[in-house]
């Protein structure tokens, strides 16, 4: 991120069309990924009594600790166990999006547009993006670039990691930005920087971001009380597809089967559709935040049905076949 972009104020994602979703705001809110508070302080505007404020950063705690009153519950912890910090929620909210904090801050090592120790630790404990990038096998990380990242040169790059490595440890974010770019044709005006796809790879699996995501949905429909609104803002195509079929499985609008097949008897649906269709940023929310160009907005109501677990490969989580976990959490 650019020194310009580091100057624009924290504006909460498609904050408008989730308040009009979900009107009125009432009750008890969870903020799932509090960031800068920006989600938070917009819900106790619009009428919600108390707002939970869950972020796995201790940095975003303490700086909420300087805003927050008495309405605001901090609490450090990941969104996947939002149920252990609220229950009988009127509403849930999560912003997928990395919060600007973490990347315009060098030492947390998520941009290759500034060096800095390769970390991209959200919660800054646990094995980092170096402990990845030096221990992994070339068949781990290859994998991990190609479903995480859609990274097309995946075995390229991670064939250039490990030769690099076998000199010197790679600890940078330039250094590992200088091997991903010789992998890879200069980019052209208008195309991401060669390193976009491979650093939002190893970032996900240093955080575990997709099984978060399906373990906090879960969490989510746990914690919620029958009327109770989720809404979920999801910036790419990978937890877009994965929220699209959770509530999709939820509300029972899976599409219809062959009629040759016998008949199966569906679980009741524990969501009802408050959208239709993912919501997008309109051309005035663009002007003001480029940050919300790929943002998509999802919402569903829960019902009084019980909760169940989801099938993780039927809502299209990633999951690398090679993949032991070693270094991710």
């Amino acid at each position: 991120m650019g020194s310009a972009a580091a100057n624009i104020p924290h504006v909460p994602v498609l904050i408008e069309p989730i308040l009009r979703a979900v009107a009125p705001v009432q009750g008890v809110w969870l903020d799932g990924t509090l960031g800068a508070g920006g989600y938070t302080r917009r819900l106790l505007e619009a009428g919600a009594e108390r707002v939970i404020g869950v972020d796995r950063d201790p940095l975003a705690i303490e700086m909420a600790a300087e805003w927050a009153d008495d309405r605001v519950d901090l609490v450090q912890g990941t969104f996947s166990k939002l149920d252990e910090y609220g229950a009988d929620l009127d509403g849930v909210v999560l912003d997928l999006g990395v919060s600007s904090m973490q990347l315009d801050r060098a030492e947390r090592g998520f941009s290759f547009m500034k060096d800095g120790p390769l970390d991209m630790r959200m919660s800054q404990d646990g094995p980092s993006a170096a402990d990845m990038v030096n221990e992994m096998d070339e068949a781990e990380l290859a994998d991990i670039l190609f479903l995480y990242g859609e990274e097309r040169a995946s075995r390229r790059i991670a064939r250039a990691i490990v030769r690099k490595r076998e000199d010197v440890p790679i600890v940078t974010t330039l250094q590992l930005a200088e091997i991903i770019e010789g992998c890879l044709p200069r980019p052209k005006p208008g195309q991401v920087h060669p390193a976009t796809r491979s650093f939002q790879a190893i970032r996900i699996a240093v955080n575990d971001e997709y099984g978060e995501l399906v373990e906090g949905l879960e969490a989510a429909e746990r914690a919620l009380k029958p009327g109770g609104q989720l809404a979920v803002v999801t910036f790419h195509s990978i937890e877009d597809r994965m929220v699209k079929r959770f509530l999709a499985e939820k509300t029972g609008n899976t599409g219809g089967g062959s009629r040759h097949a016998p008949v199966v008897e569906q679980d009741p649906p524990t969501f009802s559709q408050t959208t239709r269709k993912a919501i997008g940023p309109d051309e005035a929310e663009l002007a003001e935040n480029p940050r919300a160009r790929s943002a998509k907005l999802r919402v569903a109501t829960r019902t009084e049905a019980a909760p169940r677990p989801v099938d993780r490969g039927r809502i299209g989580m990633p999951v690398p076949k090679t993949h032991n976990r070693r270094g991710v959490r």
